[in-house]
This record gives C-alpha cells, sequence and structure tokens, in this order.
C-alpha cells in the first residue's frame, strides 16, 4: 500500500506501517494518524526495514506479514541501535501473545524485542493507547539522546580545557582507595599513558620527606570538607626529582559521609626550580641586595600587577560569559516573541481598514496596536540587551542629537530637576544609531530623575576621548563619550555590580522593567563601545556610553516623500517564510496592496518555484529558516534569476558568520507601509533608480 501517506520530513517522528492487505495498512493508518502520529506506510518488508531510522517513533506490523519472513535486516538494524534507543514495535495478531497460544510470538519477541501483540478483533480504542504509550516511550528515548548529546558535548570542553590548562584530572575512590588518572596526571608522575597507576603507586611516587604534608592534608580534607590543595616533590620512575601540585574537593553522599576525592595535577618542577634558583642567587649575592634591591622590588610589583590583571581578566570573562548567556536566551525568546507581534500587528492594521466606519471596533483595534507596539519596544529592549537589535549606524553629531532633546528631557524630568549641558562644538561625529543612542539618554535621564524624588541636577556633557591600551572592554581608537551625572541617591558597590543584569531594577514592583541600563549596555557593546558606571550611596551617579568616534561626516538629510503605502504598480511576489502566521499576515498585507502572491514555507520549495519556470517580480524571504536559510536561498536563486530583487526580512542585527549577502533588509516587525517601501526599494535598487516614493 505504498502512497497511502507520504514520507514526512526528517526530524518529525512517524510511525512506521507494513501490513500485506490494503484494508489492514487503511485501517492502520487511520487509527496512527487518530492518535497523533504521523503514518508511513511501506510497500514489503525489505523497505519497511531500509526505512527504519531514528525519526521512527514505533513500528506497526502484523503478524502473518512477518511469519515466515526473513527478519535479518530487520533485526541488524534493531541491534544497532545506539545506547538511548529500544524501537518499540505494535504487532497485530489472530492469537494472543503467549508463547503458549501463539508460539511464533517468541519469536517475535526475541528478534523485535520491545514489542506489545493485540490480539485481533480489538477496539479502536485499544490500539490508540498502545500507539500513544509507544509514542510516549520514545519522546522519553529522544529526551535521553539530547541528555546524552550534552553530556557529551561538556565531556568534550572539559577535557579540551584540561588538556589546554595541562591539567591531569584524577579520582580517588575513599571506601577502596581506588585511583582513576588521565594520561596527563600519569605523566606528572612520570608515568606512560598505558602503565598502570594505582593509589600504592602514587603514594610510593611521594618523595619521603613530603609523605606527612600530603596525608596530614588529605585527613583535614576529609575531616572538615575544604578544598585539598598541596605542592610536593615526586621521584619518578628513573630516579629524578620533580614537582607536583594538586588541588580536588571532596564529594559526599546525602547522609554527609566522605565518598570520593575529585581533582587536577600539574607539574609544577619549572616554576619550582625557578623559584629555587632564585633563591639560591639570592644567597650567593648577599653582598649585591642593595644594589639590587630597587630592581627586585620592581619585579615584585611588575608580578603583583600581572596577578591582580589575570585576576580582573578572569573576573570581566566570568561577567562576559555569564552576560553572554543571559544574552542568548533573552534574544530567542524576544527573536521569536517579535515573530509573534509582527503576525499580530500585521492582521491589526488589516482589520483596521475593514472596520473604518465602526467607530468602538475602530477603538478596540487602536487600543490592541498600542498594546502590540508597547510589547514591540519591550522585545526591541530585549534584543538591544542581546545586541541583536537592527541598528541603523551612521554618523551622528551628538551634540546636535543632545540639543535637539532638550525640550523631550526636560519635560521626562520634570519641573524639579535642572538640567545642565556641556556640549563641545567641535567634536568629531560619532558611529551610532541615532534613534537608539536618543532611546538610552532618556533611559539615563529617566533613571537619575527617579534617582532624586525631591529633585535635584542633571548634567550632560560630551567629551572626546583616546584608548591606546589593548585588551580592556575598548579597542584602540577615539571615542566620543556622553555622559549623564546626577546627585542622587546613589548606589551601593553590590548593587552597581548587578546593575546592567537584565530584569534587575531597584523600583519598586511595577514601576520598571530592570531592563534600561541592559538594554544601554547591549547597544552599547553592538556599537563596538561600553557603558561605565560610577556611584556612590548619596553622592550620586555617573553613566558614560562611550561611543566610537569617525572621521565622516554627518549625512544631510534627503528630501524625499514617505514611500507610498499603495503599490504603484500589480506585482508578482514570492513570499518564503516557514511560519505559517507570519506567512500569512504578510500574504494579506501584500495583497491588500493590490499584488499577486505566491507562498513558499521553505527554500527547497521557493527554489522549485523558480526553477519550474514561474515569473516573479520581487522575492521576499525570512532569514531563519530549517534546511536553508535566506541568505543560502538567495544565493542560489542568484545563480538561476541574477536580476530578480530580493529582500530578505530578519529581527537580529547581524547575520551570522558566513552568510554573507548583500541585500536589502525588512527589519521584525514590519508593517504593511514599511513591506511598501522596502518592496520599492528593491526594485529602485535593482533597476539603479532614485529611491523615490512612487506616484
Amino acid at each position: 500500500m505504498a502512497g497511502i501517506a507520504a514520507i514526512p520530513n526528517s526530524g518529525k517522528p512517524k510511525a512506521l506501517i507494513y501490513t500485506p492487505t490494503g484494508r489492514d495498512a487503511l485501517v492502520a493508518v487511520s487509527l496512527v494518524n487518530e492518535a497523533g502520529v504521523t503514518a508511513v506506510t511501506a510497500p514489503d518488508l525489505p523497505m519497511f526495514a531500509a526505512l527504519l531510522d531514528d525519526d521512527v517513533a514505533f513500528g506497526v506490523l502484523t503478524e502473518e506479514a512477518v511469519r515466515s519472513s526473513d527478519l535479518k535486516q530487520v533485526a541488524a538494524w534493531i541491534s544497532a541501535q545506539p545506547s538511548w534507543s529500544d524501537l518499540p514495535f505494535i504487532v497485530l495478531t489472530t492469537r494472543g501473545g503467549g508463547p503458549e497460544r501463539n508460539p511464533a510470538a517468541a519469536r517475535l519477541s526475541e528478534v523485535l524485542s520491545n514489542v506489545t501483540f493485540l490480539e485481533r478483533p480489538f477496539h479502536a480504542t485499544s490500539f490508540i493507547s498502545i500507539a500513544r504509550t509507544a509514542f510516549r516511550g520514545r519522546l522519553r528515548q529522544y529526551q535521553a539522546r539530547a541528555h546524552l548529546e550534552a553530556l557529551s558535548e561538556g565531556e568534550r570542553r572539559l577535557q579540551t580545557a584540561l588538556a589546554a590548562g595541562r591539567l591531569g584530572a584524577w579520582e580517588l575512590e575513599l571506601s577502596s582507595m581506588n585511583l582513576s588518572a588521565s594520561d596527563t596526571c600519569k605523566a606528572v608522575f612520570g608515568r606512560g599513558p598505558h602503565e598502570e597507576f594505582t593509589y600504592e603507586d602514587l603514594v610510593k611516587s611521594i618523595y619521603p620527606d613530603d609523605r606527612h604534608l600530603v596525608q596530614a592534608s588529605l585527613d583535614r580534607t576529609i575531616e572538615t570538607g575544604r578544598d585539598y590543595s598541596v605542592e610536593h616533590r615526586t621521584i619518578w620512575p628513573d630516579g629524578s626529582i620533580h614537582w607536583a601540585e594538586v588541588h580536588a574537593q571532596l564529594y559526599t553522599d546525602r547522609y554527609g559521609s566522605a565518598k570520593k576525592l575529585v581533582g587536577v595535577s600539574s607539574d609544577a618542577t619549572a616554576r619550582k626550580t625557578s623559584e629555587e634558583n632564585l633563591r639560591r642567587l639570592n644567597e650567593s649575592l648577599e653582598e649585591r641586595v642593595r644594589e639590587r634591591t630597587a630592581e627586585v622590588h620592581a619585579a615584585h610589583q611588575s608580578l603583583l600587577e600581572q596577578v591582580a590583571q589575570r585576576e580582573k581578566a578572569e573576573e570581566q570573562l566570568r561577567h562576559s560569559q555569564k552576560m553572554e548567556a543571559i544574552g542568548q536566551l533573552t534574544g530567542g525568546v524576544a527573536h521569536d516573541f517579535n515573530n509573534l507581534l509582527m503576525v499580530v500587528l500585521g492582521n491589526l492594521e488589516l482589520l483596521g481598514k475593514h472596520v473604518a466606519g465602526d467607530r468602538k471596533a475602530s477603538r478596540l483595534i487602536d487600543g490592541a496596536l498600542q498594546g502590540a507596539r508597547r510589547g514591540a519596544a519591550l522585545t526591541q529592549r530585549l534584543l538591544a540587551f542581546a545586541r541583536r537589535q537592527d541598528l541603523q549606524v551612521k554618523p551622528v553629531d551628538l551634540a546636535e542629537l543632545v540639543s535637539g532633546m532638550n525640550d523631550l528631557l526636560r519635560r521626562s524630568v520634570g519641573s524639579s530637576v535642572s538640567i545642565e549641558a556641556q556640549l563641545p562644538p567641535a567634536l568629531q561625529p560619532a558611529l551610532v544609531d541615532a534613534n537608539q543612542v536618543e532611546l538610552a539618554l532618556l533611559n539615563l535621564a529617566v533613571n537619575a530623575r527617579d534617582a532624586m524624588p525631591d529633585g535635584g541636577s542633571l548634567s550632560i556633557s560630551l567629551r572626546e576621548e583616546q584608548v591606546m591600551a589593548v585588551g580592556g572592554d575598548l579597542g584602540q581608537g577615539t571615542y566620543i563619550v556622553l555622559s549623564v551625572t546626577d546627585n542622587g541617591s546613589g548606589m551601593d558597590e553590590a548593587t552597581l555590580k548587578k546593575a546592567v543584569d537584565p530584569f534587575f531594577s531597584t523600583k519598586e514592583l511595577g514601576k520598571g522593567t530592570g531592563l534600561g541600563l541592559s538594554m544601554i549596555h547591549g547597544l552599547a557593546v553592538q556599537l563596538n563601545g561600553a557603558l561605565r558606571l560610577a556611584s556612590k550611596p548619596g553622592v550620586g551617579t555617573t553613566a558614560e556610553l562611550w561611543l566610537p568616534a569617525t572621521e565622516r561626516r554627518p549625512e544631510q538629510p534627503a528630501e524625499t516623500d514617505m514611500a507610498p503605502a499603495q503599490a504603484a504598480s500589480r506585482l508578482k511576489i514570492l513570499l518564503v517564510d516557514d511560519d505559517t502566521l507570519i506567512a500569512m499576515s504578510s500574504v494579506e498585507m501584500l495583497e491588500d496592496l493590490g499584488h499577486d502572491v505566491v507562498e513558499a514555507n521553505s527554500g527547497s520549495q521557493a527554489l522549485e518555484l523558480i526553477r519550474s519556470g514561474g515569473h516573479f517580480d520581487v522575492m521576499i524571504t525570512d532569514y531563519s529558516m530549517p534546511g536553508m536559510t535566506g541568505a543560502q536561498l538567495a544565493q542560489a536563486v542568484r545563480t538561476i534569476r541574477p536580476k530578480l530583487p530580493i529582500v530578505l526580512a530578519t529581527g537580529y542585527a547581524d547575520l551570522p558568520a558566513g552568510a554573507e549577502v548583500d541585500l536589502p533588509r525588512l527589519a521584525k516587525p514590519y508593517n504593511q507601509a514599511k513591506l511598501a517601501r522596502e518592496i520599492h526599494k528593491a526594485l529602485a535598487s535593482e533597476m539603479d533608480l532614485p529611491l523615490k516614493s512612487a506616484s
């Protein structure tokens, strides 16, 4: 019965069915689909075995189909399953599954392993219940696979880190004193990778004078639970003496009993040799101590500075990793929410046109639009923190920008707060997104106002700074520093450290999202700048936004009309988006503009439409699609239709590495007017026309 159900896309769980009669196949397919699983049929047993893969949720067979058949292919696949997999099978039989009534069932149970027999005739609900149980069991296996892959990746990273640091890992079971050591750990004690290395060998390798120190440290760790840390000499099998540095932690059971030590060892011979040579040199040069004091002091200070720099770098790295992890999570959630808001905004905008005469409906739709736009603004803050919002970076005169916001800032902070601006006129332009910088400045001003409930003064200044050092949070170059200082309540050191964390707020519940400073931090980093905060309780806070300067001059605004909300001519448009809701909304907006629209839900489907000779005036494609991204689709289409105007829709500012494609960008969420403008820009760019609105 091949052809009853098409094979689904790879990666989606499916039920694989083989029955010798068409009626049984139709019944099985119907019941499997009713159980909520996509059904795929095989015309014969070899094809059934060939279609077995990890995406099969369970298999359905009839006893008569396999009673006298060769099951070697099926058995070979089952025996070759990975450790996480135990594919369930449902066998439809005319007799019970017990070996007394049905001896063939024992053979099937041995071959298929995870098998459930269902005696016919059976009620549909019995089959559906068994199918759903098998499907749930398979889903749990998929979850186990995901956990195993995550554990494997974590182990690979750990081993890479240990190898990079030349650290040897080891474990010591305290009940049996059984020692497990890595190859690197064995090398620290002079042993080869394939040599046996027991705890007794370890004890014997310790320099006799140091064994008491090692044993005392071990006893103290087991007794108190404190970390194990010791340096001692070792004697290698060739008789040479080396130094080992050992660190470990104690693992206990749920009752608090010590179970094992897990730690790392490293070879400290080179460092200890250097220290010993230095000591001997100092002893032999006592008469020159005075002459060398200054030099030794300088070396000591240099060492302290290096240690301090290393500690600072480690702290910055930990903070960066924490912020990056939060940023990835936040950016992903905001990106998906952005897509949902685009559907809501697009449909509400179109719906508003159909209820133009209904005042109440129009008011309700306007309210819904305002709420959706607030949600869009919130996602922009989230994307700004994650450094994924779409930026329009241009040379901007920051003095002119701040001056232009004077009235807005005064209205925002109120009459109880005085504003003083220090804006030197001869500063270089900054390479920024003017709208985002305005939003950041407004956020800083509002934060300052909230820190001065009884009024105060707010100082806004600009200055130029040169960064010469390498390795900090800023690269070398010239920066324009936008500084906002208040004399409000200020923050203590603990609060200051968490100030840019997302959703952290010192305001009362319901009076702040905790995204203001995190958004500004994300914007600054995305612009290759930085946000620096300084604050003291009772003194006030200074926020400095360091933005890269440029020698390019600000562009003069062109006197062009806004792109029309209605298209100048009827176009045939190919719309590609794997999200059916977004595709449906976008199709409706395009058809409302008067265009003919053909929808494709994947890159391969769009390529097939173009290869089949379909004529299109414009292609609009989403970037983030499974299988083939919008950038990959655009490159493939260019080889077929080099002159076809293409618009790339995305909610991210930067495409991933390797997606080097120069296409007009349509930022999500977009409305009908923005959609029309980007189509017009794409057509004008392809035809080398000036970007003006159509008449």
